[in-house]
């Protein structure tokens, strides 16, 4: 590897000295509450379903798609704004912004509030990550961000595995309110400690904000989703408030898409994709991401639906794939140095798809060592997947290009989150909608917690089938989760199948064009 960078000045100490940790003590503080909080939720899901009188599943999922969504949406304007107001000043709205959306869950009544105050507490998120970034790299400088990135990495890596045990814990012991409680003084905390540690810094306006662009996409991607999730609800996509919903806003996002070309500084910079790299890798996260995060969604439901633990239990039985993931990222990282990406993501998808695959064929009786074996083999894949492919994305982009190519990304990854939770929370519901048992069960329950009297016909039904009842319930249920893996499974092939089209050569590097340095040679 090659590389003309010019020669340290002797003031330069390539050391991590007590003041940056400091910062970056405050910056791990905020990422680890925003990643534990997009993690932390998916236990409680079964939970919110029945304490908040939910009928359909991919309603309820809309607690996940509403942070994500709003993630998604502030990650554009956080560069603006930081220039604009500070990074000290925006992190520390940030930080209000989502210890108040916390407690605002907390209070919700029911399923609409709580997704109303997950977007306001997505908007507090969103904003802690880049910020943090940012924040980071100027108080380290370029020289020492490798080292730096491992200790932001840590709660990368132990979010997905802590996320679902810690809301697991808080659901079984206390209640699911304790689960957005909990940030209440951590947010306090890292307020007082952001507020002192952090260097003060003078705001300096540059570029204006495409706030007509921001208009067209938000709204346009809440509404198509909207429409989406609305179909189990509605029994088809012949309801205006499913068809109508999705029209809007898909003309929206295209209507967005086309008019990004237009300004100088558009929210999201399309131009960019005339890089072929930036393009395939965009592509294919967006495929990865909707298959392994709407899939995986799934499985603390499937343990506390069909296996019957408590939310504990289940967020232990989750963390195999968090293990996983940790064994090979690390590793990753060193790989795509030293490999041409195309060599290395396929095998982490292939990994991925015989998981998903595996999970498509599960019962009831599945046992739970297969299924820590599948998610532990999942999260190995995902380890394999994910860094090498933000990798290939950036690499060859210019420096002044990798701000707005690491945006795209982002946004691509929480956007196809979404999609994929939505399209796979719809493919549950139905596939449960298919079976007259679990129709039955649901309804007495309703009926048990309002206290009223059941309807005769599914008296009679359940009656019809005895002592065979509970056990038909439980083989229609983990039939439907089984259908919905399936839907998965597919699209983790055709990420496969785009993973095949990586880089396979060795690249250069152009990072450092614009900066009138020699290229870089990379693989």
């Amino acid at each position: 590897m090659t590389n003309s960078v010019p020669a340290h000045p002797p003031e330069y100490s390539d050391k991590i000295d007590a003041a940056v940790l400091k910062i970056a003590g405050v910056v791990v503080l905020g990422s680890i509450m925003s990643i534990l909080d997009i993690t932390v939720v998916n236990v409680a899901l079964p939970t919110f379903q029945s304490d908040l009188g939910v009928e359909n599943y991919s309603t309820v999922a809309w607690t996940v798609t509403a942070y994500t969504l709003a993630l998604a949406a502030v990650i554009p304007l956080t560069g603006w704004a930081a220039d604009r107001f500070g990074t000290k000043r925006l992190y520390m709205l940030a930080l209000v912004l989502f210890t108040a959306g916390s407690v605002l869950c907390a209070a919700a009544w029911n399923i609409e509030t709580l997704i109303g105050f997950r977007v306001v507490q997505g908007f507090g998120g969103g904003m802690l990550m880049p910020l943090g970034m940012t924040i980071m790299t100027k108080a380290a400088g370029p020289e020492r961000m490798g080292r730096l990135m491992a200790i932001l990495g840590v709660p990368m890596l132990l979010g997905p595995i802590l996320g679902p045990i810690l809301g697991g814990f808080l659901i079984d012991n206390a209640s699911w309110h304790w689960i957005f409680l909990i940030n209440l003084p951590l947010g306090l905390i890292a307020l007082v400690y952001a507020w002192r540690a952090l260097p003060s810094d003078a705001p300096e306006p540059s570029e204006s904000f495409d706030f007509l662009g921001m208009a067209m996409m938000s709204p346009g991607l809440a509404l198509f989703l909207y429409g989406i999730s609305s179909i189990p609800e509605e029994g088809g996509m012949d309801h205006p408030k499913v068809w109508a919903t999705m029209l809007v806003g898909g003309l929206l996002v295209v209507a967005f898409v086309i008019y990004s070309f237009k300004p100088e500084h558009p929210l999201l910079d399309f131009r960019l994709f005339t890089n072929y790299n930036l393009s395939i890798s965009t592509l294919m996260m967006f495929v990865f991401a909707a298959a392994f995060f709407g899939g995986l969604l799934l499985v603390p439901t499937y343990f506390q639906q069909v296996g019957g633990e408590t939310p504990l239990k289940a967020g232990l039985l989750v963390a195999p794939q968090g293990l996983g993931a940790m064994l090979t990222m690390p590793l990753a990282g060193v790989l795509a140095d030293r490999y041409p990406v195309g060599r290395i993501v396929p095998f982490g998808v292939t990994l991925i798809c015989g998981g998903m695959f595996a999970l498509s064929t599960i019962d009831a009786d599945t046992s739970y060592t297969f299924m820590i074996t599948t998610l532990f083999v999942m999260g190995l894949g995902m380890g394999l997947t994910m860094m090498p492919t933000m990798t290939a994305a950036l690499r060859t982009l210019r420096s002044h290009e990798v701000a707005r190519g690491s945006t795209l990304l982002n946004i691509t990854q929480q956007v196809a989150s979404s999609v994929g939770v939505a399209i796979i929370s719809v493919v549950l519901t139905n596939q449960m909608k298919d079976s007259r048992a679990v129709q039955a069960a649901q309804a007495l329950g309703e009926a048990e917690k309002s206290g009223a009297q059941p309807d005769p016909a599914v008296l009679e039904f359940v009656q019809s089938l005895g002592e065979r009842f509970e056990s038909v319930v439980l083989s229609d249920l983990a039939a439907a989760f089984a259908g919905s893996f399936l839907v998965a499974f597919w699209l983790c092939v055709a990420a496969l199948a785009v993973s095949l089209f990586l880089p396979k050569k060795h690249e250069e590097s152009h990072l450092l064009d614009d900066q009138g340095q020699a290229p870089v040679v990379i693989h």
